[in-house]
């Protein structure tokens, strides 16, 4: 029997701000007491929760999801009328007693109302309905603390304070005028303009001093400019190493290759194929598994006489599932011809004008193609740019209408199709986040319903009846309904961030935060409680990682503002835990590999890592000796050491799987170098050059093994000279997987 949701036998008539404070509220609107105390009065409408939460075969379409939410005002706009809205940087803010923060943080809060009706798609909405009283109860208790203007009687602050709390939270930041970074030819993604900090300007000023050694700018110190220049030459050598390691993809031969579509041996494929199943499908439902077995037992009984549809797809599921296994990851061969086969899925799914291209399976083999591309770091960083047209051609075969709208056909193929649609939005989404560019979707695109929450077995071509298990039972569909619920606010997300002209306000950050973190944390408990059913570490890592990183972007505008604000220091904190929480996933080997080597998406985590930890890092060192307390609480600054440490390990590893970016260990010792001469109170330097010098020679060892020399590593390669600063992109252009923006202030050294 389904329990029952509580209900409030009698709803609170009296406002929100007056329950709060326990006052008698005398029910106008606005009521004297909040007049009096200038507050915004707000009034909660109950209504009866029970009638609304009923379960359908299905959820409800993704259009009713978004028209929900749409008629709810923002927060921003709620408490508007308190103050003008002005840019936060204009506002110094008085800091208030930490004992307050401490007696309000266990104040009573009043509980917000949420709609998780468990056959809907997220029906809390794109837009976030949270308001002042709702968000964190311990942060409005110290807003409410801070006085609008200073009296007579009480002494001045040391910075005066034009606004209250409550035009704080409201104040917006404008996100893109200011904000877009055009870096060579392409705007910078998210996690390489957090990179841009004051914090590691020593860091860049190490790495123009090494550029400016080719002019004979040098160091008065002998042992610098030996270091300078040992530096600036192991960068050339790594260049030209990386740059050999390329010459052999088939997207650099000029005529049209003849690739190897031959399978690894049956054994093999086998384990290859199982292992996608068992990890990647579980969130992006792609394929149906029975029907994909049938067909790969019909390939392995007569190979010649399948369609290259049928033998790109199964190609492609063994190259991905081979990412993840001990055999794949050792056997280099086996990457190379997955890599190869990717390729060919490419070129097949450009050919021109083919039209068998435009149905189901070919849908199929586009979304297999853009994760294999991250995976296997195949042009993983533009995979917005391909996420385009695989919407357009999902639109083409009709993918955005809901079955039910088009003529009849059987239900396997109407659920096939809306798991396919749920996928492919997903996918733009992810691009979206990763490329800071627009979804190039809305909830005005499509009318497509929710994937019934069934298992694999019990649906086939024969199906006539589909009966839905509750949202309660785990099925195989259960992390891709997961992801559904969470999508309109994630699109809303991106719709602010990524807009022309948006402006983001703290109160809509912390709503759609809330609505996240909320929504996931009852997931997360269900898969927990599922994990003999089918929730695998590897799957719960998954779904964590695609939903967590979208939580950094939102919240590291007002982070950045936190070293100076305390009012937003839960920014900070959530930027620190969710970067650290994805370098630390749940233990599972599968999914260790999968960062070890992933590119595009799975790079990206990593990248928010390399830049949000290591600042805290020498941000709190920076702090401790301003107050003198620098060696005295150590602990705190020992675990962000470690973290810094168990990046470089793992970056070092990332250039023995395969990646190129020997500046993503280098910088990471730069950084540590910077942090020893903090702590020792000596000039910085010295101790990041050695540090440089000792990752880069580590760094040009492992790819020489990769690329098989063995010649001294003293032997001089070819080096360019650049002739201005201004060359430095252009002459040490090593491709998109040598980054050094991520660490340069103002997105370049020009």
């Amino acid at each position: 029997m389904e329990r029952q949701p509580r209900r409030r036998r009698r709803p609170a008539l009296s406002c929100l701000e007056c329950r709060r404070r326990k006052i008698k509220c005398n029910r106008n609107e606005p009521c004297s007491h909040c007049v009096a105390a200038k507050l915004q009065c707000t009034f909660k409408v109950y209504r009866d929760e029970h009638t609304a939460r009923h379960e359908t075969s299905r959820g409800n379409s993704w259009r009713d999801a978004s028209n929900s939410a749409a008629h709810a005002s923002t927060p921003s706009t709620q408490v508007s009328q308190v103050g003008s809205i002005k840019p936060i940087a204009e506002h110094n803010i008085f800091v208030p007693n930490p004992h307050v923060a401490e007696s309000n943080s266990s104040s009573t809060a009043v509980p917000s109302e949420q709609n998780d009706t468990p056959g809907t798609l997220g029906v809390s909405g794109v837009q976030p309905t949270l308001r002042p009283h709702d968000v964190e109860p311990g942060l409005m208790g110290v807003l409410a603390q801070i006085p609008e203007k200073p009296t007579a009687a009480s002494p001045m602050p040391i910075h005066s304070l034009s606004d209250s709390g409550q035009d704080i939270l409201a104040r917006r930041l404008k996100l893109k005028g200011s904000e877009t970074v055009l870096n060579k030819t392409r705007i910078l993604g998210w996690s390489l303009r957090i990179g841009r900090a004051k914090e590691f300007t020593p860091i860049v000023e190490c790495y123009i001093a090494a550029v400016g050694t080719t002019k004979g700018n040098l160091p008065s110190d002998p042992e610098l400019a030996a270091l300078y220049t040992r530096i600036w030459s192991l960068l050339q050598k790594c260049k030209t190493l990386a740059r050999g390691t390329k010459v052999t993809r088939p997207s650099r031969w000029l005529s049209s290759p003849e690739f190897d579509l031959a399978p690894p041996s049956r054994e093999v494929a086998d384990e290859m194929a199982t292992s996608y199943f068992r990890s990647f499908e579980s969130t992006y439902r792609i394929l149906h598994e029975p029907s994909f077995w049938s067909d790969y037992e019909r390939f392995w009984d007569n190979p010649e006489s399948v369609t290259t549809a049928l033998r790109l797809k199964i190609l492609i599921v063994i190259g991905i599932g081979s990412v993840i296994t001990e055999k794949g990851e050792k056997d280099a061969g086996l990457r190379s011809m997955a890599q190869h086969w990717i390729y060919a899925a490419q070129s097949w799914l450009a050919g021109p004008l083919e039209k068998d291209r435009l149905n189901v399976s070919g849908v199929q083999i586009y979304c297999l193609t853009l994760l294999a591309r991250q995976i296997f770091s195949v042009g993983g960083d533009l995979v917005w740019v391909s996420a385009g047209s695989l919407i357009n051609t999902a639109m083409q075969i009709g993918l955005h209408r809901d079955p039910k709208n088009l003529p009849t056909m059987p239900i396997f193929q109407a659920e096939l199709r809306r798991r396919l649609w749920a996928t492919v939005l997903e996918m733009a989404l992810q691009s979206s986040l990763d490329s800071a560019m627009p979804p190039r979707i809305s909830f005005d695109d499509f009318d497509t319903e929710a994937p019934s929450n069934i298992n694999d077995d019990e649906i086939d071509e024969s199906t006539t009846i589909l009966m839905s298990h509750p949202r309660s039972t785990y099925t195989s569909t259960s992390m891709q309904l997961i992801l559904v619920d969470m999508f309109p606010t994630r699109l809303r997300i991106l719709q602010i961030l990524n807009g022309l002209n948006s402006e983001l306000s703290y109160l809509d950050a912390l709503a759609l935060s809330s609505e996240i973190t909320d929504n996931y944390r009852a997931r997360s408990t269900f898969m927990k409680e599922n994990e003999k059913a089918g929730a695998t570490p590897f799957r719960r890592n998954l779904l964590d990682y695609l939903v967590r990183r979208f939580l950094i972007p939102l919240h590291y505008p007002f982070a950045d503002e936190a070293r100076t604000n305390p009012l937003f220091y839960y920014s900070l904190k959530v930027t620190l835990d969710s970067a650290i929480a994805m370098i630390t996933p749940e233990k599972d080997e599968a999914f260790t590999r999968l960062l070890a080597i992933g590119g595009g998406m799975f790079r990206e985590g990593i990248r928010y890592a390399l830049s949000i930890i290591p600042r805290e890092l020498v941000a709190q060192i920076e702090t401790q000796r301003n107050d003198g307390m620098l060696g005295r609480n150590n602990q705190y600054i020992q675990l962000l050491k470690q973290h810094v440490k168990d990046l470089i390990a793992f970056s070092v590893e990332r250039i023995r799987q395969g990646e190129t970016n020997v500046k993503g260990p280098m910088c990471l010792s730069m950084i540590m170098g910077q942090v020893e001469s903090m702590e020792e109170d000596t000039p910085p330097n010295l101790s990041i050059a050695r540090n440089a010098k000792e990752s880069l020679e580590l760094c040009y060892d492992i790819l020489r093994k990769r690329a098989g020399i063995t010649s001294s590593p003293n032997v001089d390669t070819t080096e360019p000279s650049p002739t201005g600063m201004g060359d430095i992109q252009e002459n040490f252009e090593l491709d998109v997987d040598l980054d050094w923006e991520f660490f340069l202030p103002d997105g370049g050294l020009s």
